[in-house]
C-alpha cells in the first residue's frame, strides 16, 4: 500500500468515525441545552443540564426506573448465561442426530419476530395468573437461539481429550463443566454477557406490555414517557436518554476486548 492510499483510507475512516460519533455528541449537546436551542439544532454544548436534571426528576421517577433496568438486566443475564452455556455445551459434547434437528429449530426460531409472538405470551401469562411478575418477564428471553448456537461453537473448539481426561480421574460432568470449560470459555462468557445485558437494559416492548404497574418503570418506559404530553422538553428528553444510553456504554467499553475474542470463538 503506497502513501497515496494510507492518506485515503485514513481519510475515510476518520469521516466514517465522525459520522459515527456525531448522534453521541448531538446527544450530550441536547442534554445540556434548553428545548428551544435543541429544536434550533444547536451543536455546541450549554449550560443547562443540572436544570434538565431537576426538570427530569420532578417528572418522572429516575432512581426507581435505573433501579429496576439495572435489577433485570443484572438477573436475566446471569440467568441466560447459565441456561444458554449449558444448552449449547450440552449439544456440542453431547452431539448426535437428534440434536441437530432440534439446534436447526432452534435456529428457525430466531427468524420469527417477537411481536408475531408477544400476544400468545401474554394470553398464555394472563392464563397462568403470571402478569406483573419477574418470572413472566425473563422467562421469553432467558434462554435465546443466539447464545446457545454461540456457546455451541465456542464448545466445539474446546479440547475433547480434556474432557476425556478429567473423566477418566473420576471428575463428575458437573465438574466438567464449571471447573474445566467455565474458566477457558471466559471471552465468550464476556461477549454473551455484553450482548444478554444490552438486550434487557433496552427491552421495551415486552416488559411494557407484561410490567403494567408504575413501580415497574423501567429506563425505555421512562423515555418514552417523556415524549408523552402536549410539549416535549427537549433538553430533558436529551438527558433521560444520555442516562439510559451511559450503563450499556460502560459495559461494552469495558468488555470489547473480550467481545470481540468471544464473537470470533477466540479459546485462552
Amino acid at each position: 500500500m503506497n502513501k497515496g492510499q494510507k492518506i485515503f483510507q485514513y481519510v475515510f475512516l476518520t469521516i466514517v468515525s465522525l459520522f459515527s460519533v456525531f448522534p453521541l455528541y448531538y446527544m450530550f449537546c441536547g442534554a445540556t441545552n434548553k428545548s428551544t436551542d435543541v429544536v434550533a439544532g444547536k451543536l455546541i454544548p450549554g449550560g443547562y443540564i443540572v436544570s434538565n436534571f431537576k426538570a427530569l426528576l420532578a417528572n418522572q421517577d429516575l432512581a426507581r426506573a435505573m433501579w429496576n433496568s439495572f435489577r433485570n438486566a443484572v438477573i436475566l443475564t446471569a440467568l441466560a448465561l447459565l441456561v444458554c452455556s449449558i444448552a449449547g455445551y450440552g449439544f456440542e459434547i453431547y452431539h448426535d442426530k437428534g440434536k441437530d434437528v432440534v439446534m436447526t429449530l432452534l435456529l428457525t426460531a430466531m427468524m420469527i419476530p417477537f411481536a408475531a409472538i408477544m400476544i400468545p405470551l401474554f394470553k398464555m401469562f394472563s392464563t397462568l395468573k403470571m402478569v406483573n411478575s419477574m418470572a413472566a418477564f425473563m422467562l421469553p428471553t432467558i434462554s435465546t437461539p443466539f447464545l446457545i448456537m454461540l456457546f455451541r461453537q465456542s464448545a466445539r473448539s474446546f479440547p475433547h481429550d480434556i474432557i476425556e481426561a478429567a473423566r477418566l480421574d473420576g471428575l463428575s460432568e458437573t465438574g466438567i463443566f464449571f471447573r474445566m470449560f467455565f474458566p477457558t470459555m471466559r471471552s465468550t462468557y464476556a461477549a454473551a454477557m455484553t450482548i444478554t445485558f444490552m438486550n434487557a437494559w433496552n427491552n421495551y416492548l415486552w416488559p411494557k406490555v407484561i410490567l403494567q404497574t408504575d413501580d415497574s418503570i423501567t429506563m425505555p418506559m421512562l423515555v418514552a414517557n417523556l415524549l408523552g404530553g402536549y410539549t416535549v422538553d427537549y433538553g430533558m428528553l436529551m438527558l433521560g436518554v444520555l442516562i439510559c444510553t451511559l450503563p450499556t456504554a460502560i459495559v461494552f467499553f469495558c468488555l470489547q476486548k473480550s467481545f470481540a475474542e468471544g464473537i470470533t470463538g477466540a479459546v485462552k
